[in-house]
């Protein structure tokens, strides 16, 4: 088996701490693993197969002999450093942030979606939006089943989608202390913010702009999306409610079959007897799970569907991983 050149960027945020823990429970064959991040988190240690592997300031000859460069630091290094990685030293960019995602030159990629697209890069590879990600999986098979038209999801977003500081502050607040650093406008503690990223003109948040925008690139332009995306006080994945409406007639019981027999989805749907998806038992899972699975009367054919999913999992980590395995086996 060939072992490969792997860095990570952002090595010591949460989602980069996963790329690591993922890349060790799934044993990808690592050759060599150089950890980066700010000069502020030098000389800090990861553990990676039993072995400590220290982290080393963000500088691009870092990248070379590099073969894949996973980037879990935000938009702003991302711009910076994976065209560096990519283009002078000939690494394989897959990239968390925003910075790509909407470029038509990047694939952005769910592997249970649209995998062939990871073959069609140009040295950098986009993953998409954490709340895209797990609502896409669950669309496609419904959609190659029943055509879907429109999509009105609503999202229950964990802090951690907002990083350390977003975790931190609602801890911060359980606890009763001042945070050290406030993430949120508002309280999160006990409360629900209907804003996650900045807000534009017309109403809409960032997040749900990149929902909307981010599945039409994936999935296509016919399918509509309106997106509301709000931050709870959870820490343990990402929930979204799903209406779905279809083109092709279809019962819940058919939306159920096309679901257990689809990648990386689990369906949990007995209400009667409390079986539904949570945070809680998503939490350091790889798969989305759905259920609450129920037609919408409203319309000629759709369903309602609840969705969760470990947003630094799955929704980041998990994926960028899965690309990173798609390639080096080379299908």
């Amino acid at each position: 088996m060939k072992l490969h050149d792997v860095a990570v960027v952002g090595a010591t945020g949460l989602v980069g701490r996963a790329m690591v823990a993922v890349m060790e429970e799934r044993k990808f064959p690592v050759n060599r693993l150089v950890l980066l991040a700010s000069e502020r988190s030098v000389g800090h240690e990861i553990a990676f197969n039993s072995k400590p592997h220290p982290v080393h300031k963000l500088e691009p000859d870092r990248f070379k002999h590099i073969e894949y460069a996973l980037f879990a630091a935000g938009a702003t290094v991302s711009a910076t450093y994976a065209p560096v990685a990519a283009v002078k030293y000939g690494a394989i960019v897959i990239d968390n942030s925003s910075s790509f995602r909407q470029d038509e030159k990047v694939p952005l990629v769910v592997p249970e979606v649209n995998r062939k697209q990871i073959f069609k890069h140009s040295g950098i590879i986009a993953n998409p939006n954490c709340s895209t990600i797990q609502m896409v999986v669950v669309l496609k098979p419904l959609h190659d089943a029943f055509n879907v038209k429109r999509v009105v999801v609503s999202t229950y977003q964990s802090v951690t989608g907002a990083g350390k500081r977003g975790y931190d502050q609602l801890h911060d607040e359980l606890a009763g202390r001042p945070p050290k650093e406030k993430q949120f406008p508002h309280q999160i503690a006990f409360n629900s913010l209907p804003h996650v990223d900045i807000f534009f003109d017309d109403g809409y948040s960032k997040e749900e702009f990149k929902m909307m925008n981010e599945t039409k690139k994936i999935m296509g332009e016919n399918i509509r999306v309106t997106a509301t995306c709000v931050r709870i006080p959870v820490t343990g994945g990402h929930s979204e409610s799903l209406n779905v409406e279809f083109e092709k007639k279809c019962t819940s019981e058919e939306v159920r079959e096309v679901l257990r027999g689809a990648p990386g989805i689990v369906v949990q749907d007995d209400p009667k007897n409390n079986v539904y998806p949570m945070p809680l038992s998503a939490f350091e899972k790889d798969d989305v799970f759905v259920g609450r699975i129920r037609k919408d009367e409203t319309v000629k054919s759709g369903v309602n569907l609840w969705i969760v999913a470990d947003n630094v999992r799955k929704g980041a980590a998990t994926n960028a991983v899965q690309i990173m395995e798609a390639l080096a086996l080379g299908k």
